[in-house]
């Protein structure tokens, strides 16, 4: 039982390496959370600072949901655990620990639990994300659809009461993280994927 305790823990603090901050640290580049949305996550740092910063950042945030997740599941540990620790990566993405519990909304960490829970629950993300994205050029809109549908695709591919609470529980802290989104999607404010900010 500890070792499943200590496991949980790790996800979260691994969730807690801010991959934004590192990154623009070591390019050089001034810290995503003092500039721009304030949020220390790909979209903003591809605003900010460009394509290879806002790629190795994306990186980051799904490797840090996917790693712990996977190298569990291929050691036999039990269902609820691996859930509960995909879960804690994630809280700990959005709120962590290192970082004066200032995190990102959380879109490419759940991304890389749903790939290191089962492959195609990620895909599944991945393409509704996508085929929004490219229909309304919202970011923020086509993470917020494809969060909503992450329980259904749960139940559908990959069904386990475990991951279906917790798949249900990232995507209500999605949420919540998007509310200021969700206000300047409904207010029509919200940038669009491209828009020239100038």
């Amino acid at each position: 039982m500890l070792v499943y305790a200590l496991a949980v823990i790790a996800g979260y603090l691994i969730g807690s390496i801010a991959s934004a901050v590192l990154v623009c640290k070591l390019l050089g580049k001034d810290d995503p959370r003092s500039e721009g949305s304030g949020n220390p996550g790909a979209t903003n740092v591809l605003r900010l600072h460009g394509k290879q910063a806002a790629i190795l950042t994306l990186l980051g945030d799904a490797l840090k949901g996917f790693l712990p997740v996977f190298l569990l599941s291929h050691f036999g540990v039990p269902a609820v655990i691996i859930a509960l620790t995909g879960l804690t990566a994630f809280i700990g993405h959005l709120y962590p620990v290192f970082f004066q519990f200032r995190g990102g909304k959380g879109v490419a960490t759940f991304v890389g639990v749903l790939l290191g829970t089962y492959w195609l629950l990620g895909l599944c993300f991945i393409a509704t994300w996508s085929l929004m994205a490219l229909v309304f050029r919202y970011s923020s809109l086509s993470a917020l659809v494809a969060a909503v549908l992450t329980p259904l695709y749960t139940f559908w591919l990959f069904p386990g009461l475990p991951f279906i609470l917790v798949n249900s529980i990232m995507a209500l802290l999605l949420l919540w993280r998007h509310r200021s989104n969700i206000k300047n999607l409904l207010s029509g404010t919200e940038d669009k994927i491209g828009a020239d900010k100038n």
